[in-house]
């Protein structure tokens, strides 16, 4: 029964990304180097018999923890990936970027990623991406659909949103709209965990305890996320901890922690 329902939930997954793959001729990846994102990168693999038909674009804002990189890299080699990194250079020139700067942990998020982000869809013209979110990560992304439509500038009216009943999707939108795909949406933590454990997919060591007693349990920049007491080393003692953990997943995010609604915002503006 586990396994089917695991099953059941690559299945929808992989259907979406070819439906995507179908509709949306120029269509990247976010992988962001995460649990969630590299499980949806090993569901592509599988979705196009072992070869990723599109480009992974990772938005490098040069505060991520260098091991994330080197993992990164290693994969690309490995799995021989086509890798767009993007970066939002000017404002990283300009020093205000958090901590550096006055700029709030929000901001920096909008101008590190969003806008990082959008540089790279404007140019290299991409009409979808794909991106590894969950309906169970943030209330703001319980808001989400499979095939979300975003404007010119890539903005999220979270209230016009599609209607998606018994998996029938809107796919046809009018020109110039910008999509995001979400086959991760119908995903819980606990799923992806156990996913990992079942399918053997590589993960960073910073999700285990290295004998701290500590461990990540999301990832983002090194000044903005701080890991959990935790002594789980294996993906086996992940899921047994999760299976009775009452901690949010991003209880470790400082930037969510600014303002109630800080989230909500950035999502609306462009963000992951």
């Amino acid at each position: 029964m586990h396994h089917d329902h695991l099953d059941a939930l690559e299945s929808e997954s992989i259907f979406i990304m070819r439906e995507a793959f179908a509709k949306f001729g120029n269509m990247a990846m976010l992988w962001s180097i995460g649990k969630d994102s590299t499980a949806m990168l090993w569901l592509a693999r599988k979705a196009f018999f072992g070869h990723v038909p599109f480009p992974l674009v990772h938005i490098d804002t040069s505060y991520k923890i260098p091991s994330m990189i080197e993992y990164r890299d290693r994969l690309v080699r490995e799995w021989n990936l086509q890798l767009v990194v993007g970066q939002n250079k000017a404002v990283l020139e300009e020093g205000r970027t958090y901590p550096n700067g006055r700029a709030t942990r929000v901001e920096c998020c909008g101008w590190l990623k969003k806008d990082g982000l959008q540089q790279v869809i404007e140019h290299y013209g991409y009409t979808g991406i794909i991106v590894g979110v969950r309906r169970d990560e943030d209330p703001t992304r319980a808001k989400e659909r499979y095939f979300s439509p975003r404007n010119a500038n890539m903005e999220w009216n979270a209230s016009d949103q599609p209607p998606e009943f018994w998996n029938q999707f809107k796919t046809d939108f009018a020109p110039g709209t910008h999509i995001r795909i979400h086959p991760l949406l119908h995903w819980t933590e606990l799923n992806v965990w156990e996913y990992i454990e079942r399918e053997k997919i590589p993960v960073i060591p910073l999700y285990f305890d290295d004998g701290t007693g500590h461990r990540y349990r999301s990832l983002g920049c090194a000044p903005c996320t701080f890991p959990i007491q935790s002594t789980a080393r294996t993906v086996s003692e992940i899921v047994t901890e999760l299976k009775a953990t009452r901690t949010s997943e991003r209880a470790g995010r400082a930037q969510d922690q600014e303002s109630e609604d800080a989230f909500e915002k950035l999502r609306r503006d462009g963000y992951m």
